[in-house]
């Protein structure tokens, strides 16, 4: 492991006080082992002034799907589309530039539409190119005929959702191949995330599982720390190898290491399947007008009773509240350890429950900035129930922050700042007495790291920034958390970004 000494630099108090002056602190051995004044170099130690920069934890992104952010810059961007023929007029563009390509797309949000698709019309500007349009929430997507007969789906006039979907997006890279998740794409995008201060993320992705990760560590993208998640589908090769939750992946590297059990208890709030307590406020153009689980509870218990026992944690995807009720109950009742991904909307009664257990919230903030008006429509008053960060911190439920990327992007600025203003625009923060504040976001940030000291990972961030600089108005402090910029990461005392000189 490399060592390293940082010269001059300002610890932030994450968690404890910190000096008021400027020290160095020394990195040996993957380890802080030495913070103060005028510290001694080791012998071959890299030497970085930091020049009263800002040293803070290297933060964590807990929620990414790695291939699919990966592969996002090379698809048809669908964000702007307001209409099935604002798609469809891209898609036409598209298919007249690159006739012989695949087109693959991503981000609308069609929930926000008056009227539901077609699959015929998508087929109408498409030919014989196969066209997938996945949501922006990835839980639906929109294929026309010759993607639904590459996949072997049944041939149909809607989209395909929820599980049948995810089934055909693990199989997406037989119909684009592997270019785009290459080792080498893989390590621009660890690359990029070096640099806004990440030294660690939690892997969501549907993917080959333990081979594949270890084929592209060994040729380069070894990076940041990775934990490996797997679902039900890859869960008996995970226990075939004897896999527990923290067991390194790669002998004698503690940087990539095994993960949770992923769980898809239910859907979501953009394809309107998330398992809520109350009907939808639409729920007359729904076949579920409260959604449905994706599982039943007996399913889920058993799945979390088994990884439990081969102390696996477990990673339960609930957005609706009576989904987060339902998998809080399947712990309880198992004693299985881990998280609720994206607790969305919630009981006050369930936030106690999960601070009993000691369950995480892993959140993901920046999508309440896309999910305000949509929520206010279609959940209405529950909105005061949605993205309830100051509830879960108020009653000590431990917090996790994330991206869901590609569903929002692998930015962890973004994410800090919208848990502590609530609004994306020029409009008051939605339901601001859930708020954060800048020091609350960053602790949820750094995957339980306290201040800077001896003893502490050498993995670091240093700041240009004061990331905790006081200001008037929440709406300030998030823009000045949007606006910081990292001068150097390291992992275990590597430096895998820098702007120093």
């Amino acid at each position: 492991m490399s060592s390293l000494i940082l010269r001059g630099a300002r610890l932030v108090p994450v968690t404890t006080e910190a000096p008021a002056d400027p020290v160095d602190v020394l990195v040996e051995g993957g380890r802080v082992s030495a913070v103060g004044p005028a510290l001694e170099r080791p012998a071959g130690a890299e030497e970085v002034r930091a020049d009263g920069r800002w040293l803070v934890p290297g933060l964590w992104d807990q929620h990414v799907h790695l291939a699919q952010w990966t592969l996002t810059s090379g698809r048809l961007d669908l964000a702007g589309a307001r209409s099935p023929e604002d798609a469809t007029a891209l898609v036409a563009e598209r298919v007249g530039e690159y006739p012989d390509l695949p087109v693959i797309g991503w981000g609308h949000r069609s929930a926000g539409w008056e009227r539901e698709v077609t699959v015929s019309e998508l087929d109408a500007v498409s030919g014989d190119t196969p066209v997938v349009l996945i949501s922006g929430d990835a839980h639906h997507a929109w294929l026309n005929t010759p993607a639904l007969l590459h996949f072997a789906l049944p041939v149909r006039d809607s989209v395909v959702r929820e599980s049948e979907w995810f089934a055909a997006m693990a199989r997406l890279s037989t119909l684009v191949g592997d270019d785009g998740t290459s080792p080498e794409a893989y390590r621009r995008t660890l690359d990029h995330a070096a640099s806004m201060g990440v030294v660690g993320l939690a892997d969501f992705e549907w993917s080959g599982g333990v081979p594949e990760w270890q084929e592209r560590w060994a040729e380069g993208a070894d990076v940041l720390r990775v934990r490996m998640a797997t679902y039900a589908e890859g869960l008996d090769d995970v226990l075939a190898r004897g896999l527990r939750t923290g067991d390194p992946l790669v002998p004698g590297d503690d940087r990539l290491v095994m993960g949770p059990l992923k769980i898809i208890s239910d859907g979501s709030l953009n394809t309107r399947t998330a398992w809520c307590c109350e009907p939808y406020g639409d729920a007359y153009r729904l076949e579920y007008p409260a959604g449905q689980p994706n599982l039943s509870g007996a399913e889920l218990r058993s799945l979390l009773a088994r990884a439990h026992a081969h102390g696996l944690e477990v990673a339960t995807h609930a957005i609706g509240d009576a989904a987060v009720a339902e998998a809080l109950a399947s712990y309880a009742e198992t004693g299985a350890r881990g998280s609720i991904e994206h607790a969305q909307m919630v009981n006050r009664g369930d936030v106690r429950e999960m601070a009993r257990l000691g369950i995480r919230a892993s959140v993901q903030p920046a999508h309440l900035l896309d999910d305000r008006d949509l929520t206010e429509r279609i959940w209405g008053e529950r909105s005061a129930r949605c993205f309830a960060f100051r509830w879960m911190l108020d009653d000590g439920v431990e917090l996790a922050l994330g991206s869901d990327a590609p569903v929002s992007p692998l930015d962890p600025w973004l994410a800090m700042a919208a848990a502590v203003h609530r609004s994306g625009d020029e409009r008051e923060a939605w339901h601001g007495e859930q708020a954060l504040t800048p020091l609350e976001v960053l602790r949820a940030s750094v995957d339980g790291a306290g201040t800077v000291g001896v003893g502490s990972l050498g993995d670091l961030a240093l700041l240009d920034h004061d990331p905790l600089a006081a200001y008037d108005s929440p709406a300030q402090a998030a823009a000045h958390l949007r606006a910081v910029t990292v001068a150097g990461t390291w992992v275990a005392g590597r430096q895998v970004h820098s702007t120093l000189a």
